[in-house]
């Protein structure tokens, strides 16, 4: 019995696209799971699993993001350098200090923990301003979030 194969796409075979996404009062969650599922690929029909089949993404005004709820006191982010303890900072002073790295982790997160989402995490460009230096890349503009 002769079926029809299931397509796998093979690296490099699969055309990828520059996105462009304005983040102005748009939620972090909501935003940044839209932002893993294109840099993963799944919103294309030739999604492959173990290829890297998703697009690039551009986001500005990343510094205007908005949290819901009390998130901007309460979420804390918390690292270790490396010497004698733990340091943290809620969400409001890492958006002072690196407003981009808000968005950043949350897409991290979502995306699958392996070397193929470390690849991906280099497709996604954020900047805090407007101005961002790919326009030779001629990306679309696309609305996320709109839930």
């Amino acid at each position: 019995m002769t079926g029809t194969k299931t397509f796998m796409a093979k690296p490099g075979e699969v055309e990828q696209k520059w996105w462009l996404v304005d983040a102005t009062d748009k939620v972090v969650g909501r935003l940044a799971s839209d932002i893993a599922t294109i840099l993963m690929g799944k919103h294309r029909a030739t999604y492959t699993p173990h290829v890297d089949t998703g697009d690039y993404v551009i986001v500005i005004n990343a510094e205007k993001v908005v949290f819901s709820g009390n998130k901007w006191s309460d979420k804390r982010y918390t690292w270790y350098t490396g010497h004698t303890g733990l340091r943290s900072e809620t969400a409001a002073k890492r958006l002072q200090r690196h407003p981009d790295r808000i968005l950043r982790e949350a897409v991290r997160r979502m995306l699958p923990k392996n070397n193929l989402a470390r690849k991906m995490l280099g497709k996604l460009k954020i900047y805090a301003g407007t101005e961002h230096q790919h326009q030779a890349q001629q990306p679309e503009l696309v609305e996320l979030a709109i839930k």
